[in-house]
């Protein structure tokens, strides 16, 4: 955003800022003026009724206009120019500042008046309305320019209207006060002015501070951009403030957690395990967890600005695959190690063979392989493995007792073993048997017993699989097997990754079984594992070796 454009926002925001309080200031000084003006006029007119209700109820004025109005002769205007109503009507215009005083009889004509030229003369505004007997208050023009009027009706001692009484305020002097209004006025709404150019001032420089000078078309594309960057990666972000509360989600946080509408929320609220929200609120730098069915890794990172901490940012990266794709390798492993060990054994036995054979010992060659025949092609160190029918699981065993033996545990199969059936989803099979192995040959070499021993049983249930492994070791601290998994994968028995029971865990319960413990140990061997795995025996009968 260039210069020119924050001038030009800055300029438009100053403009509408000053614009709408001049526009306020305007509209109120105009109602204001209103106001005052009518007040003025009220108080003009109310003056001017007050004044003329007095005098109209004078006794002298009502004795001499009524004798007046009941002469036949008519009134003397050389006589009323000097009379006691022209004085009265001089004296009260003296003491209260009005425009005119003006007294009639019965037909309209002056008796006393400003300009005692004109008494005598009819009045040259209405006034049949006043005889009537109705006092009338408003703004008229006569002889003496535009006043504020008001004429009240001069009774006799009857009662009956014998004249009026008329008296008017200028209008220039009923509005003598508007000037130093206007002034105040003025002053007000310069003032008004000055305070609103002052205050954006300050709130533009406020909110340069808080923007760190981002202009509002920045913010919007910069709003835009981080929704899109954030929704476009595949990790998960949760941003929470130092009070705990989520501030930012993107759609991949809220999937691998499973939240829904998160921001806002305290992360204690929200349904995490408790390693996700010690992570999430910096208790820890980073964790391993399984959130439903995926395996999730985590890291939080703490984010600061000027020194002081903001809140933490939690990064969410799925590891299913990578750990899926790290049991699939670990099984090609085992399988290639077994393969090693046979090229190896088979090598051997040529040899011997090729060995006899160039001795000239037909007959000891031909007896030598007659044995390698009946035993079968390879030994492997692992007591009861016939027991095992099925090829995969028999090879998986096989390669198992080799890495055990190469620790000086002996790996052997149940006597109560029965397999019936192929195995299939041959992944998942190895990714919890091995890990049930591989745990119990580190519990094994870890635990005091002599000798060293890991024992796996074998049983099909229908399409189900059921495993159980037991060991010579020191048996278990903590007998949940879901407590590695609360606590991020640090369990006693949970090896290599972290991620060994809470994983073999999760794949049981997925295909309808699940993982548990049969006993965390007793006087004479170690933990005994058992799991169950739906939907992973074929019912056909396997190919036994005779066939083979």
């Amino acid at each position: 955003m260039s210069t020119q454009k924050r001038v030009r926002f800055a300029t438009r925001a100053l403009l509408l800022h000053l614009g709408a309080v001049v526009l306020v200031v305007a509209l109120c000084t105009g109602v204001y003026l209103a106001v005052a003006v009518q007040q003025l006029r009220a108080e003009a007119e109310s003056t001017a009724l007050g004044i003329a209700r007095t005098l109209a109820e004078d006794a002298q004025v009502r004795t001499t206009v009524a004798t007046i109005s009941a002469s036949d002769d008519g009134p003397d205007a050389e006589a009323l120019r000097d009379g006691e109503l022209q004085q009265i009507a001089t004296d009260v215009m003296a003491r209260t500042g009005a425009l005119f005083v003006v007294i009639t009889d019965d037909a309209g004509i002056r008796l006393a008046h400003p300009l005692p030229s004109r008494i005598g003369e009819v009045v040259s505004t209405p006034f049949a309305e006043v005889l009537a007997g109705h006092e009338v208050v408003d703004w008229q023009t006569g002889t003496l320019g535009e006043s504020a009027r008001a004429k009240v009706p001069v009774r006799d001692d009857s009662g009956t209207p014998v004249g009026e009484v008329s008296v008017g305020f200028e209008r220039t002097g009923v509005f003598d006060d508007l000037p130093p209004l206007l002034a105040a006025l003025g002053l007000t709404a310069a003032g008004a002015l000055a305070l609103a150019l002052l205050t954006f001032l300050l709130l533009r420089r406020r909110w340069e501070r808080l923007t760190l000078g981002v202009q509002p078309e920045e913010l919007v594309a910069l709003v835009q951009n981080q929704t899109a960057v954030l929704n476009g990666v595949g990790d998960g972000v949760l941003a929470v403030d130092q009070d705990g509360i989520v501030r930012v989600s993107n759609a991949a946080a809220d999937r691998l957690l499973g939240l829904h509408d998160p921001v806002g929320r305290g992360v204690d609220e929200l349904p995490l395990p408790s390693v996700v929200r010690d992570t999430a609120s910096g208790a820890r730098d980073r964790a391993e967890t399984v959130v439903g069915d995926r395996m999730l890794y985590l890291e939080s990172r703490l984010v600061r600005r000027d020194g002081r901490a903001l809140g933490d940012v939690l990064i969410v990266r799925d590891r299913t695959d990578l750990i899926a794709l790290t049991e699939r390798l670990e099984a090609v492993r085992t399988m290639t190690s077994a393969l090693r060990v046979q090229r190896h054994e088979f090598a051997n036995r040529l040899h011997v063979a090729a060995g006899l054979i160039d001795a000239g010992r037909v007959d000891d060659a031909r007896a030598f392989l007659d044995e390698l025949v009946s035993r079968g092609p390879v030994a492997f160190p692992v007591a009861g493995l016939d027991l095992v029918g099925d090829p995969f699981l028999h090879a998986f065993l096989g390669a198992k007792g080799v890495e055990a033996a190469e620790r000086d545990v002996a790996l052997r199969i149940a006597d109560d073993t029965q397999l019936i059936g192929t195995v299939r989803r041959a992944e998942d099979v190895a990714s919890v048997l091995g890990n049930l192995v591989d745990n119990a040959v580190v519990a094994a070499v870890a635990g005091a017993r002599e000798p060293r021993w890991v024992e796996v049983s074998a049983l099909s249930d229908g399409d189900a699989l059921v495993v159980t492994v037991a060991d010579s070791g020191g048996g278990l601290r903590d007998p949940d097997p879901q407590a590695s998994a609360d606590d991020g994968g640090s369990g006693d028995r949970v090896h290599g990754h972290g991620i060994g029971l809470p994983l073999a865990t999760e794949i049981a319960r997925r295909s309808g079984g699940d993982l548990w413990i049969i006993d965390p140990g007793g006087a004479d061997h170690g933990a005994v594992f058992a799991a169950r795995l739906g939907d992973a025996v074929d019912a056909a009968p396997h190919t036994s070796k005779e066939d083979r």
